[in-house]
């Protein structure tokens, strides 16, 4: 296997293509994220799926990663695979299924709504009718299995994580972080801003996927009723 002496780049959409240890290729767009990017990166994990001698394809954040098996694989060729299959992304079809996720906004459901409601220079009852109004898409999943990084925040609500995170943050817990939202579907420490939290399970391993959410999913928050 040839070694691959330089990174490739689009030249029709900027994407750099590079090697990441012997047995994977990394495929990556500058920031900030966008749908588009997004679009892009779906893709060609789909067609890369179907290619010999790839072992896992790894979606992420404005990048996907290929494993592959060295012994058989042309490092130089998938790279060139992986580049045309990203150009080749301008007319993808929007994706995924729309989810509707009802969330408890506020007390100990959301100990944080106060703070970004004060960062955000807006009345805590306007937060959460900004958050629950907006359209979200599914960007990738990460950090724990099901936990989907959701874009589409108002921009008025970006706000950074937590100076300290908690060591326990409940499953459920709706959260942002910094230009995102996102849900965590198991307990875990975190140190997303919680402004509320839902009910519905997000992770299930006896479900076939066990992830309610996936990526390219577009998704609607209600406001439910808080119990007294």
């Amino acid at each position: 296997m040839s070694p691959l002496k330089h990174p490739q780049h689009s030249p029709s959409n900027p994407v750099r293509i590079f090697p990441f240890g012997d047995t994977a290729l990394v495929c990556e767009s500058a920031p900030p994220a966008t749908l588009d990017c997004q679009r892009r990166v779906w893709a060609a994990a789909q067609a890369a799926r179907a290619w010999p001698h790839v072992l896992d394809v790894v979606p992420g954040m404005n990048n996907l990663t290929l494993v592959f098996d060295p012994l058989e694989a042309d490092r130089d060729v998938l790279a060139e695979q992986l580049r045309v299959a990203w150009d080749a992304a301008d007319d993808v079809p929007a994706l995924g299924r729309e989810i509707e996720i009802p969330v408890h906004y506020g007390g100990a459901f959301g100990p944080d709504l106060d703070a970004l409601a004060a960062h955000a220079g807006l009345p805590a009852h306007e937060v959460v009718q900004r958050h629950a109004q907006a359209d979200y898409v599914v960007f990738f999943l990460g950090f724990q299995p099901g936990f989907a990084y959701l874009g589409g925040l108002d921009e008025a609500l970006h706000m950074p994580r937590r100076a300290q995170p908690r060591l326990e943050v409940p499953a459920g817990s709706v959260g942002i972080g910094g230009a995102q939202t996102g849900i965590y579907p198991a307990t875990s420490p975190g140190g997303w801003q919680l402004i509320g939290r839902t009910m519905l399970p997000l992770f299930d391993p006896a479900h076939t996927p066990p992830t309610l959410l996936q990526p390219g999913d577009r998704v609607r928050f209600t406001i439910a009723e808080t119990p007294a």
